[in-house]
């Protein structure tokens, strides 16, 4: 496995802990105000996470094409499953992550209400995590998501 493979999951698996630890412990924390509904720590996560994302959807493309191109009209492998399920996941999660992100940057944008913001942002903060640290542990090479025969 590349170098390079492998210091790109350990960041994908920081910044999936880090934004797993940050959705749990925030409560605690921060005192949310109309001025300030997120802690300002979200400030440094999420570039971050723009950053983690556009990995895991480049990994999960390559790994995707290289599934695809061994299968062929066999059945469907668990490795198959995987590289899609985290594929298409992470464009789903990035598209509701760069809207959301980019809508903060544009107070001119109010198509929609802070509850509807809020609720995207704990969906994109739930499933990330999950998302960059099943990649990570792939691009590691951890022996528990390897697809042994």
């Amino acid at each position: 496995m590349s170098t390079l493979k492998r210091i790109v999951g350990v960041y994908l698996l920081l910044v999936g802990v880090a934004v797993g630890a940050h959705t749990v412990v925030e409560p605690l924390y921060h005192v949310s105000t109309e001025a300030q509904p997120y802690s300002a720590f979200w400030n440094i996560l999420n570039p971050c996470m723009a950053v983690a994302l556009l990995l895991t959807m480049l990994f999960g493309h390559l790994r995707m094409k290289r599934v695809c191109s061994e299968g062929g009209s066999e059945p469907v492998t668990r490795e198959y499953l995987c590289a899609n399920v985290l594929y298409f996941g992470a464009f789903f999660i990035g598209i509701m992550f760069f809207w959301n992100w980019f809508n903060l940057h544009s107070p001119e944008f109010t198509a929609i209400g802070p509850q509807a913001v809020s609720l995207t942002w704990i969906i994109i903060d739930a499933a990330l995590p999950l998302l960059l640290c099943a990649m990570g542990a792939h691009l590691t090479g951890c022996s528990w998501c390897r697809d042994e025969k």
